[in-house]
Formats: C-alpha cells, sequence, structure tokens
C-alpha cells in the first residue's frame, strides 16, 4: 500500500487562521494528504502567516531560511506560504526565497486544490486574487470525522473601518458576511462531528449582515438561529468593533442562554485624540457607555479588550486618559501591544514615540491589567462555574476545560466527561487559570 502524502502546517496569529488551517487541511486530504506533527515527515509543510504583529514578512522569510536545511535534504519537499502575509508579499516570496512552491492568499483558499495539482506538476503556484466569487460556496465540504467539542466558526470576513494602523483591509478585503443558512447548516454539521461549543469569527464580526431571500441577518439574528440546535450549547463571537455592538446585539446578552457572558471589544485607546488620529470612529465616553449598557443586562460580563500604547504623537496626558479608562472600565483580559509601523498604512507615515518611552508605557500599561486580572480569578474561587470539558490535562485522572468566562479550568474528572458541561466549584487562582473540584 502506497503511504499517502503529509502535510505540515504552522498557523501564526487569530482566531481566523486557525479555521482557514483547518479548511486548507481539508483540500490537501482531497488531495490525498494526511496531516502531520512532525515537520521532518512532512512532504508539504504550509506557513500561514498573520501581518499583525512588527516585522511579519521578515519573520516569515527567517522561517523559510531555516526550512533551507529541509528542502536540501528531501528536494521533493513541497514549501507553502499562505494567509496575510502571503496577500501582502505575493510573487516577492518566491523571489526571495525560490524554495517556496506555493502563495495563496487569504481569499482564494477555495481554489488551493487546483494550486495543489500545479505544485505536484513542479511549477511554482501564486494566487492573492480578491475574487468576486464567494470563496465559501467552493471550500470543500467538511469531512464528518469527530472532532473537539469548541471549534470556530468563520461568518464574516474583511474590514472597512481603514484604521489608520492596520492592514487587515489590504489583506483580507472588504466586508463580505457569508449565508446565514450556510453558516447554520456548517454549525449543525459541526454539532453532529462532537461540537458543544462554536466562536464565530470576523474581523468585524457584530457587523456582520448576511443576506438570505432579500432578507438581511444581524449577527444577533444569527445567534438566534443557532440557539436553536439543541446539541450546540454554547455560542461565542469574536472580534468585534465598537461601533457595530448595537442595542440589539447588547441585548442579546441578556436574552440568549446560549451566549456565553464573555466579549473581545478592542477599544485601543482611552484618549479621544489619539482614537481620532487611529480613525477609530468611536470615543472613550462611547466605549464607556457601551460597556455600562452591556453590564446594566448581563453584571457578571467579563471584558476583554485590545490596547496599542505608543502611536504617533502619544503624550503623557493620552497614555494617562488610557490607563484611567482602564480603572473605570475593569478588564477581566486584555491584549496590549506596543505601537509598530505597518508599510502602506497611512500611521506608518507619522513620527514613532521613542521606543524607550513607548516600552515604558506597555510595561505600567500590562502591570494594571495584570491586577485586574488576578483580581477577577480571585473572585471566581469559591464559586460555582459550569465548565465544558474539552481534553485531558498534564496530570494523570485531569481534564481541562473553560468555563462561561472563557477561563481555563483544571479539574480531576473521567474522561468520558469531555464534551460535556459540568458544575464546577472553584478552589484556587492560577496564573492564567482556575483549579476546581467537580460537583456531583
Amino acid at each position: 500500500m502506497v503511504d499517502k502524502k503529509k502535510v505540515f502546517v504552522k498557523t501564526y496569529g487569530c482566531q481566523m487562521n486557525v479555521y482557514d488551517s483547518e479548511r486548507m487541511i481539508e483540500s490537501f486530504q482531497g488531495k490525498g494528504y494526511t496531516q502531520t506533527d512532525n515537520i521532518n515527515q512532512a512532504d508539504m509543510i504550509l506557513l500561514n502567516t498573520c501581518h499583525i504583529r512588527e516585522k511579519a514578512a521578515e519573520k516569515v522569510y527567517s522561517e523559510l531560511g531555516r526550512l533551507k536545511t529541509l528542502k536540501a535534504e528531501n528536494p521533493n519537499l513541497k514549501i507553502g506560504v499562505a494567509g496575510c502575509v502571503a496577500q501582502a508579499e505575493g510573487q516577492e516570496i518566491i523571489n526571495r526565497q525560490p524554495i517556496v512552491d506555493l502563495v495563496v492568499g487569504p481569499q482564494a483558499y477555495h481554489r488551493l486544490p487546483s494550486l495543489i495539482d500545479k505544485v505536484h506538476e513542479n511549477k511554482k503556484a501564486l494566487d492573492t486574487d480578491f475574487p468576486v466569487e464567494d470563496k465559501f460556496l467552493h471550500l470543500p465540504k467538511r469531512p464528518l470525522s469527530k472532532r473537539g467539542p469548541s471549534a470556530f466558526l468563520t461568518v464574516q470576513e474583511g474590514c472597512d473601518k481603514f484604521c489608520s494602523f492596520c492592514v487587515v483591509p489590504y489583506t483580507r478585503g472588504v466586508e463580505v458576511s457569508r449565508d446565514p443558512t450556510r453558516v447554520v447548516k456548517e454549525a449543525k454539521e459541526l454539532v453532529s462531528r462532537g461540537v458543544r461549543e462554536v466562536t464565530l469569527l470576523g474581523q468585524n464580526v457584530n457587523a456582520y449582515h448576511g443576506e438570505f431571500e432579500g432578507h438581511s441577518w444581524s449577527l444577533t439574528r444569527l445567534i438566534e438561529e443557532l440557539s436553536t440546535i439543541q446539541d450546540l450549547l454554547r455560542i461565542r463571537f469574536t472580534t468585534s468593533h465598537p461601533n457595530d455592538m448595537d442595542e440589539e446585539l447588547i441585548s442579546a446578552f441578556g436574552t440568549h442562554e446560549k451566549l456565553m457572558p464573555y466579549l473581545h471589544l478592542p477599544v485601543q485607546s482611552g484618549s479621544d485624540r489619539i482614537l481620532k488620529a487611529m480613525n477609530r470612529k468611536h470615543t472613550s465616553k462611547s466605549y464607556k457607555q457601551i460597556i455600562k449598557s452591556l453590564r446594566s443586562i448581563r453584571p457578571d460580563l467579563l471584558l476583554s479588550g485590545d490596547f496599542i500604547v505608543g502611536f504617533p504623537g502619544e503624550t503623557d496626558l493620552d497614555f494617562q486618559e488610557t490607563l484611567d479608562l482602564v480603572r473605570e472600565v475593569k478588564f477581566g483580559q486584555a491584549y496590549s501591544f506596543r505601537y509598530s509601523a505597518r508599510p502602506g498604512t497611512p500611521a506608518a507615515e507619522k513620527d514613532a514615540v521613542p521606543k524607550e518611552i513607548a516600552v515604558e508605557r506597555l510595561h505600567k500599561l500590562q502591570a494594571l491589567l495584570t491586577i485586574q486580572q488576578k483580581e477577577v480569578q480571585s473572585n471566581m474561587v469559591g464559586k460555582t462555574l459550569s465548565v465544558l470539558f474539552e481534553k485531558p490535562g498534564r496530570k494523570v485522572g485531569q481534564l481541562i476545560g473553560k468555563s462561561e468566562y472563557l477561563h481555563a479550568v483544571h479539574v480531576v474528572a473521567p474522561t468520558e466527561l469531555i464534551g460535556t458541561v459540568k458544575s464546577v466549584k472553584v478552589v484556587e487562582s492560577l496564573t492564567n487559570s482556575l483549579s476546581g473540584e467537580l460537583l456531583i
């Protein structure tokens, strides 16, 4: 029996890239490949890249440089680059690293089977077009294999906001929403394979406006329909923009039991002056009003956010306003970064804040956010949480699951509970997780 070819996929960045990697693996499976976690056994290595972090493209080129050794040892090895760096760099990747056989952008994944055929013919394959057709209509049908209890489900792609620091509109394109009936069908297929929690994904997921039979579906309407799937126990969504957080969606946190009390809502800065320079089109006041409305409906809501420190023109006063917002709003989780320029974005043309000042500010912000995270976790001790068990833990007899607030929870429990939601009493707050006892 001839061994199947093996594909190794390395995924960088956001949850949408995780989803995209899953779909690309399915395309490879349709071409006779199996997935491997051992890069040394691979016949094809695919890097699914992200362009958000600093010097993202150069890091990809460095990774490709390290793969030269494997290519030299195995001339038949194929190497591909996908994702946002692939979209941004295109042919330049092949020009700089001739070992690369395949370059494919995020909007062309549905054409991956034909690109794989081209690679098998020892030809270079490149596709970074923004196609007219809906790629989701042409992606391969998901195989009906068993999978874990949690899954990502892309419902919206692209962005029309054009924040002055962000490359997403240039690498993912304009906002496009999937047909709601197809989203619901895919969710049902996932549930049939053991999924009990879905996280709806989009660059601006709450801008979702799917069309069906002449009617527009909001994200709230989509959540309402997904809630009718019997064995789907939990629904989440990410990432949201404050400008699309309407009253209907805010109210959904109080009316839809399956919608979990966790929200990732990036604010980026507490300074209205900086927010204007970022082209965010919301203010610190409007952001705080959204949070006030949410907590009036769901007082236990755990809020997560994003912050950029050292944005061009940021003064000590601007930074102080960010700290003030954090103290007032209180975040249970947050991601914070020092600003780094993205080529081609408007902010890249501005004078940067000196690195040492930006680093000092970032450390101050992260210290405050860490205090708030620890406080939220400590307040969980003694409480009973609902935990969806996902996989075995590192210790014998231990399972790891997620609470309704997205905390990782370690519990001594039998493996047959994987895929079920059980009540757990929290007994200890750890660095980035909780420890609990199963309640019978």
